[in-house]
C-alpha cells in the first residue's frame, strides 16, 4: 500500500543527549573525525546503514539506546568535549581574525551548486565540490563567508547501468526535514519567503532553508512551496534540467532570489551585510541586477548604481570554452524583466546590454551569461594559471585594443578541503610525526610552502600506508561492483568472480569525473591490445578503477560509458579493470586515497583546474596527467608524469587521440610500472616511495583549499571591499559621469607625434633613452588620461612580448594646435631585439585597472613609421 501522506517523525533526545541535535546539524561532522567517531559509537551498524548520515542515525536509534547512553558517563564525557570543541571553533578567533588592515564584513559566495557532503546531495561535479571546499576552507579560516544556492528535490540524478553498460538516471525525491537543514523563520515563527515577479501578474516564492557550514551559514532556495503554481513549484526540481526558461527561471531565482535571501537572513539573525558579493560562474550573474535595484530604489542613477555594484563584485570563471557559458535567447530574458515582470524599475535594453556579445563573432540575438558577470564585476579571475591565460583570450573582444594579457582577468587556482579528503590513516601518520594539532592547521590554513616533516617518516611507514589504503579501496571496490551487478540484473550464482576483483598488490590507477568528451574517459581503450597486456603484465600488470557520470541529455559521454563498461564486462580482463556507477563524495573519499596513480586526460588546454588529482595527491598519489589546469602549474617530475599533448593547428582529433594514447602507453610501458616494482636492498621500492614523499611534502601544502581561500581574501576580497568602501552614492555618481564624458569625448583621443633620443638602431644595455609624445586630447584634460611608454623584447613582426610600461608626465601644452606634450625616461633593460610604442589609456582614482573602461588609443602607422628606430 502506497502512504496518502509523508511525515518526518523527529527523535525526543534525552536531556542530556541534547548536543547530538547541534552536532547533527552542524555539517562540520563531516570533516572532523572526532565527531564522526562519536556518532559511530552511538550505535555502529546503524551508522553504517545511514552511511555515515548523522541526522538518518538519529531518526532510527531506538529509544532503548538512547536512554542507555543518557547513562552512559564515558559517553556524556565524549559528548560534551566534542560539543565544546564546536563551540570554541565557530566562537573563537581565528586566520582570519588576526589579519591587519581592513578585511570585509562579510563576503556572500553564490554558486548553483555546493558540495558538502554526500548526505546533502546538491552537487553534480567539481564546480559544486570545489563551492563546497570553499565554504570549509572559509569556515576553518574564520572568513564571514555568506553561501548562497538552490536547494534541488531531486539534488543530481542517481547512475546505475543496464544489462548493456548503458546509463540510466534516477531521481530519487529528497525532503528538507530529513536532511541537516532547518528552515528559516521570521521572528513570528512562520517560514522567511523571498518572492520574484513573473510575466502575467504571476510570481515564484521560495523558502529558505540553513545548512551550518561550521561558521559559514548556506542559504539553499527552495520553489517546492503551496503558494507557488505547479510550474513554479518545479523550478528547483533538479541540478541542470529542463529547458531554457526553466534553467533561467532557476538562475533568476539564485542570483535576485538570492540577494533577496541574504538580505533576510541578515535581518533576521544580525549577521553583518556582505561589502563584496561572489559568483561562482556566470549562472548567479542576475545577483548584480538585484543590487542595482536596490541602488536605484535610494535614489542613486542606473549608471551609478553599476559603478557602485562592480565595486564590491568578484566574478570566477570555471569554463575555458564558449559551449560552457549559459547563453539565453534576449527575447526570453526580455520577456522576464521590466514593467511586467520583475525589476520593474530597470529599463529592459540596459539590463540586455549587460549580456550582450559585443565582440567580433558574437551572437547579437543571445544573452551571455559570463558576459554579463564580467561587466558587472570589476574583478574577475580564472581558477588555474593556464585558465587565467586561456580567459584572457576567450574574453579578449570585451576590452578591444588590449593585448590578451592585459584583459583585467586575474587567476587563483583552485584548492582542495585536505580534512575532507585526506585519509584518516594519512592524518594518523601526519600526527604521528608533529601532533594533532600542528597537523590540522597544516591542512587548513595552507600557510607554509613545505611540510618538512615528512621527510622524517620512514620508508617502511609510507609503503605501509599505502597498501592499506590500496586494500581499503579493494574491498570498497568489490562491495560496489556486487551491488552494481545486482542492479543490471545478475543472480548471486553469476557473481563468483567478484572476489578476485583487482589485487592490493598491484599499481592501481584512478580515473574519475564528469565525462564529456573532452576529458576522453575511453582515450585508454585506444589500442586495446596494449592496454589488455598492461593490464595482464606477468611481473608489473597495473588494475584501473574508472567511476563518472554523462549528462542525462548527452548521448556521447553516455556512449563512452558504454564502451568502456563493455571493455570491462570481458572475462579476460574483468578482474583489473571496473566501472563504478553512481560517482559521487562518498565514493571519491574512498577511491582517491586507494590509487597509486591518478590519470587524467583532457584535450589541452579544456580543464580549466581539475580537483581531482589534488585529492588524490593528499593521500600520497601520483598524478599521470596532461598539462593542463593545475598539473601545467605544478608539475615537477618529482611529483608524476606529463602526458605529452599532440596539439598543433595542424594534427586532427583521431590522429591526436592516437599519439597521446600512444605517449600514455609508453609512460606506463617504460616509467611507470618499473619504477612500482622495483625493489631496493630493504626489498621496498625506494624511487617510488620518495615520489610519494615529495609529493605529500612539496605538492600537499600547494593544493589547499586553506591557501586558495587566502588568496580570495588577500588578493579579491580585500580590494573589492576598499572600493565598496569608496563607493559612496557621490563617489559612484562621479565615476559614472566621468566615464560617460571620457567615452563621449574619446574618438578625439590620439598620439599625435612620437620622437626619442636614438640617433642610431643600436644601444648597450643599461641606456636610458629621453622619450617626447605629442598626444591630442579632444575635451579631455590631462587628469583624466595617462600617457604611458610601453616596451619589450620583440618578435619578428615586431609585437612586444612581456611588455612593461611606464607613465610619461606632462610636460608642456596645449599647443597653438591644442596639443600636449609628454616626456619620460625610456631604459634599455633588455638585450637583443627592443621596441616600444606609447598608448593613452583613462585614469580615474576608482578604476580598478588601466584597462577597466575598455578605452585605449595608440600610434597610427603614420606616427609609428615616423616615430624613429627599433633597437636591436
Amino acid at each position: 500500500m502506497k502512504a496518502i501522506r509523508r511525515f518526518t517523525v523527529r527523535p525526543v533526545l534525552p536531556e542530556p543527549l541534547r548536543p547530538l541535535s547541534d552536532l547533527a546539524r552542524n555539517l562540520r561532522w563531516s570533516w572532523h573525525a572526532e565527531t564522526r567517531d562519536l556518532f559511530q559509537s552511538v550505535d555502529p551498524d546503524r551508522w553504517a546503514a545511514s552511511g555515515g548520515d548523522p541526522v538518518r542515525l538519529l531518526g532510527n536509534v531506538p529509544p532503548a539506546r538512547l536512554a542507555e547512553l543518557a547513562e552512559d558517563r564515558r559517553f556524556l564525557r565524549r559528548l560534551t568535549t566534542v560539543a565544546d570543541d564546536l563551540h570554541d571553533y565557530v566562537t573563537g578567533d581565528r586566520w582570519y581574525q588576526t589579519r591587519s588592515g581592513e578585511l570585509p564584513a562579510a563576503v556572500a559566495y553564490f554558486s548553483p551548486e555546493f558540495g558538502i557532503t554526500a548526505a546533502l546531495p546538491q552537487y553534480s561535479g567539481g564546480l559544486g565540490i570545489l563551492a563546497g571546499d570553499h565554504l570549509k576552507a572559509a569556515s576553518d579560516l574564520g572568513a564571514p563567508l555568506i553561501g548562497v544556492g538552490l536547494l534541488y528535490r531531486h539534488g543530481y540524478f542517481r547512475q546505475t547501468l543496464s544489462r548493456d553498460g548503458w546509463q540510466q538516471e534516477h531521481y530519487p525525491v529528497l525532503d528538507p526535514n530529513e536532511l541537516p537543514l532547518a528552515l528559516l523563520k521570521e521572528s513570528d515563527g512562520t517560514p522567511a519567503h523571498v518572492a520574484l515577479a513573473l510575466p502575467g501578474g504571476r510570481s515564484l516564492r521560495a523558502r529558505i532553508w540553513l545548512a551550518q557550514v561550521g561558521r559559514v551559514p548556506l542559504l539553499l532556495l527552495d520553489s517546492d512551496v503551496e503558494e507557488n503554481e505547479p510550474g513554479e513549484r518545479c523550478v528547483t526540481d533538479r541540478l541542470y534540467g529542463g529547458g531554457s526558461e526553466h534553467r533561467l527561471l532557476q538562475e533568476m531565482l539564485l542570483g535576485i532570489g538570492g540577494v533577496r535571501a541574504v538580505r533576510t537572513y541578515c535581518r533576521l539573525t544580525g549577521h553583518p551585510e556582505p561589502e563584496v558579493f561572489h559568483t561562482n560562474e556566470g549562472h548567479a550573474g542576475f545577483l548584480g541586477l538585484e543590487r542595482i535595484a536596490e541602488l536605484c530604489a535610494d535614489g542613486l542613477e542606473f549608471d551609478s548604481a553599476l559603478e557602485a555594484v562592480r565595486a564590491g563584485t568578484v566574478f570566477t570563471t570555471h569554463t575555458p570554452v564558449p559551449a560552457g557559458i549559459d547563453r539565453f535567447d534576449r527575447e526570453l530574458v526580455a520577456r522576464h524583466f521590466g514593467a511586467d515582470a520583475e525589476l520593474p524599475a530597470i529599463d529592459v535594453d540596459r539590463v540586455l546590454q549587460l549580456g550582450r556579445e559585443t565582440y567580433p563573432g558574437g551572437a547579437p540575438g543571445l544573452f551571455n551569461m559570463a558576459v554579463m558577470g564580467l561587466r558587472l564585476a570589476q574583478r574577475a579571475n580564472g581558477v588555474s594559471l593556464l585558465h587565467g591565460r586561456v580567459s584572457r583570450e576567450m574574453f579578449a573582444g570585451l576590452w578591444p585594443g588590449f593585448d590578451p594579457e592585459e584583459v583585467p582577468i586575474t587567476s587563483v587556482t583552485n584548492g582542495v578541503h585536505a580534512p575532507t579528503w585526506v585519509a584518516p590513516e594519512v592524518f594518523r601518520l601526519g600526527a604521528r610525526q608533529i601532533g594533532v594539532q600542528r597537523t590540522e592547521d597544516a591542512l587548513t590554513t595552507g600557510a607554509s610552502d613545505r611540510w618538512d616533516a615528512v621527510a622524517d617518516i620512514p620508508d617502511q611507514d609510507i609503503w605501509e600506508l599505502r597498501r592499506t589504503l590500496r586494500e581499503q579501496l579493494v574491498t570498497e571496490v568489490r562491495e560496489r561492483l556486487r551491488t552494481a551487478w545486482r542492479q543490471r540484473g545478475a543472480g548471486t550464482a553469476e557473481l563468483g568472480w567478484i572476489d578476485g576483483v583487482l589485487d592490493p598488490d598491484v599499481l592501481t590507477i584512478g580515473f574519475a569525473r564528469r565525462v564529456p568528451s573532452y576529458k576522453r574517459l575511453t582515450l585508454m581503450l585506444r589500442d586495446r591490445d596494449r592496454l589488455t597486456e598492461l593490464l595482464l603484465h606477468p611481473e608489473r600488470p597495473v588494475q584501473i578503477v574508472v567511476a563518472g557520470k554523462a549528462h542525462p541529455a548527452d548521448d556521447g559521454g553516455k556512449r563512452l560509458i558504454q564502451e568502456l563498461v563493455r571493455f570491462a564486462d570481458d572475462p579476460r580482463v574483468r578482474h583489473r579493470i571496473v566501472f563504478l556507477p553512481d560517482y559521487g563524495m562518498a565514493m571519491a573519499q574512498k577511491l582517491y586515497p586507494g590509487c597509486d596513480i591518478w590519470l587524467n586526460n583532457p584535450l589541452r588546454p579544456l580543464e580549466a583546474c581539475g580537483t581531482s588529482g589534488m585529492k588524490a595527491a593528499l593521500n600520497g598519489c601520483l598524478n599521470l596527467s596532461v598539462l593542463d589546469g593545475w598539473w601545467d602549474e605544478w608539475f615537477q617530475p618529482d611529483f608524476g608524469w606529463a602526458i605529452p599533448t599532440a596539439d598543433g593547428h595542424d594534427t586532427d582529433q583521431d590522429r591526436r587521440d592516437d599519439i597521446e594514447a600512444a605517449a600514455l602507453y609508453d609512460l606506463l610501458e617504460q616509467r611507470i610500472t618499473p619504477r612500482f616494482y622495483e625493489r631496493g636492498q630493504d626489498g621496498l621500492p625506494d624511487r617510488w616511495i620518495e615520489m610519494v614523499r615529495q609529493t605529500l611534502g612539496r605538492l600537499g601544502p600547494k593544493v589547499l583549499a586553506g591557501r586558495m581561500v587566502r588568496e580570495y581574501v588577500e588578493r579579491l576580497y580585500a580590494p573589492a571591499a576598499l572600493s565598496h568602501r569608496a563607493m559612496d552614492p557621490d563617489s559612484a555618481r562621479e565615476l559614472a559621469e566621468w566615464k560617460a564624458r571620457v567615452r563621449s569625448a574619446w574618438h578625439a583621443v590620439a598620439v599625435d607625434h612620437v620622437e626619442t633620443s636614438a640617433t642610431r638602431a643600436t644601444a648597450e644595455l643599461g641606456t636610458t633613452l629621453t622619450l617626447r609624445v605629442r598626444v591630442r586630447l579632444g575635451e579631455l584634460a590631462p587628469d583624466d588620461v595617462e600617457v604611458q611608454a610601453v616596451s619589450g623584447r620583440v618578435d619578428s613582426e615586431d609585437r612586444i612580448a612581456g611588455a612593461s610600461s611606464v607613465p610619461l608626465k606632462p610636460a608642456g601644452g596645449p599647443d597653438m594646435e591644442g596639443r600636449w606634450l609628454y616626456e619620460g625616461p625610456l631604459c634599455l633593460d633588455r638585450t637583443g631585439p627592443f621596441g616600444y610604442t606609447v598608448r593613452i589609456l583613462p585614469a580615474h582614482r576608482l578604476l580598478a585597472s588601466g584597462a577597466e573602461a575598455g578605452l585605449l588609443a595608440v600610434p597610427t602607422d603614420e606616427v609609428r613609421e615616423a616615430a624613429g628606430v627599433l633597437m636591436r
